[in-house]
């Protein structure tokens, strides 16, 4: 996020949580000297909502009725701004042309604006950390989120793998959920525990799917942009998808069957998790995503420093393998193991392969439409180096891999299958054996349909 927008963003939250949200926002749009149609817009933007300015005082009743009855009704991802496209380069593309995977990013005829054809776009946000002058910007849910916790309401925080150190090599996951729990949230939960999970039901689908070294299988979890490539460009390919829900989606289909009034928050390095939690048929699964940068200023705002909290403990329960998927590879690494451990006759026949980045997804997806593709087990990253690479995270990529793999490598549980608290939870969901991964009826609740 642009740094004029993330101040602007902890003077939102700061005015909101204290109360004085209305002066605050009436004040800066009394400057003269600011277009009101385009701040507003970035205000709203910044607030989660979309509203159009009219005057002062109804925008700001339109604002706080829009944040107190929150409901998703639009993109993510949006062009608060005009611009014209002066930093084009020679071939004619501007940076977010360039960085968009699904080239949605589109300019007018005249050459002077561009614009996101919503068709295309599945708001992946590498337009935002690319654009220069801040002309795109995607929407932040924490403002809509302050109202569950001013209402006492129950809610949860699930957590990506890729989280490990990206608030400082002393900032353990324990320190976290203290920290979380001095936000308002009741708890914090690893989504890794919920990728070793799926990391049984993909090796069930390998058994399923793959019978000799021509067969195919396309893993569905963690990556949107992996999942939406496939959808919008490759579509031939759906057919080798895995049904599977991602982790995140997982962990919020769980955790609300064993606390039916609960709310559940995801967050991660992703803007297309955003996007990902409003698609219709999941949408009753993770009720707002918040990125890292945003938990970041959240911290802030609220004076909470999570390396000064003394540490929460839980019982042991999340894996090394699901940790693992925080970085390309980890995928592939855990369901290989779980081939392993469960089909052992069919482990040999087990040849994955990983995409590292859009241009490697393409890349490797061409190559299964040309036959060119030895490998049976697909897993593919939109982001560089996999979630940790992700346009949101605090940290740099190689640091964040190298503090994935500590955290996955210093777990208790080093395979899913023996962990004692994930086979308590799926025996409350009524999984009550590992067999019963091989009935659609039971495992019902981490799959959809493409």
């Amino acid at each position: 996020m642009n740094n004029k927008y993330v101040e602007l963003f902890k003077s939102l939250a700061d005015s909101y949580y204290n109360n004085t949200f209305d002066s605050f926002v009436y004040h800066i749009l009394s400057d003269e000297d600011v277009d009101k149609h385009e701040l507003s817009k970035i205000i709203s933007s910044l607030c989660g909502v979309s509203i159009n300015f009219k005057d002062t005082e109804t925008y700001i009743k339109e604002l706080k009725e829009a944040i107190s009855n929150y409901k998703y009704t639009d993109s993510i991802v949006e062009k608060i701004k005009e611009c014209d496209t002066s930093c084009n380069s020679i071939e004619g593309a501007t940076p977010c042309q360039k960085s968009c995977p699904f080239d949605a990013i589109l300019i007018d005829k005249e050459g002077q604006n561009s614009h996101i054809e919503k068709n295309l776009c599945i708001d992946c946000g590498n337009c935002i950390t690319s654009c220069p002058s801040g002309s795109f910007l995607d929407k932040i849910e924490f403002l809509p989120l302050l109202n569950l916790f001013k209402n006492n309401e129950k809610v949860i925080a699930t957590v990506a793998p890729a989280i490990a150190g990206q608030f400082g090599e002393n900032v353990s996951l324990e320190k976290l959920r203290t920290a979380l729990k001095k936000v308002g949230f009741a708890d914090m939960v690893e989504v890794a525990f919920f990728a070793d999970m799926l990391t049984i039901k993909e090796a069930f689908e390998f058994n399923e799917l793959v019978n000799s070294k021509d067969d195919l299988m396309i893993t569905s979890c963690c990556c949107p942009m992996w999942v939406s490539m496939i959808r919008k460009i490759y579509g031939n390919l759906a057919k080798h998808v895995s049904p599977s829900v991602s982790p995140m989606i997982a962990s919020g289909r769980v955790i609300k069957k064993l606390n039916p009034n609960c709310k559940v928050v995801f967050i991660g390095p992703c803007i297309a998790k955003k996007a990902e939690a409003k698609s219709e048929d999941i949408s009753d699964a993770i009720d707002f995503v918040l990125t890292f940068e945003e938990l970041k200023g959240i911290f802030e705002v609220l004076d909470i420093s999570p390396e000064k909290l003394p540490e929460t403990h839980t019982t042991s329960y999340a894996s090394r393998e699901g940790r693992l998927y925080a970085r390309t590879g980890g995928v592939s690494t855990s369901v290989d193991e779980a081939v392993k451990r469960i089909f052992p006759s069919k482990h040999n026949l087990f040849k994955a392969t990983k995409a590292d980045g859009v241009k490697d997804c393409k890349d490797i997806l061409n190559k299964v439409q040309t036959g060119k593709i030895e490998a049976n087990f697909l897993e593919g990253m939109g982001c560089n180096g996999g979630c940790v690479g992700g346009p949101k995270a605090i940290i740099d990529t190689d640091l964040g891999r190298k503090n994935v793999d500590m955290t996955a490598e210093s777990s208790d549980i080093k395979i899913s299958l023996d962990s004692p608290c994930m086979k308590d939870i799926l025996s409350r969901i009524g999984i009550n054996s590992i067999k019963d991964f091989g009935d659609s009826s039971k495992v019902d609740i981490f799959e959809r349909r493409f």
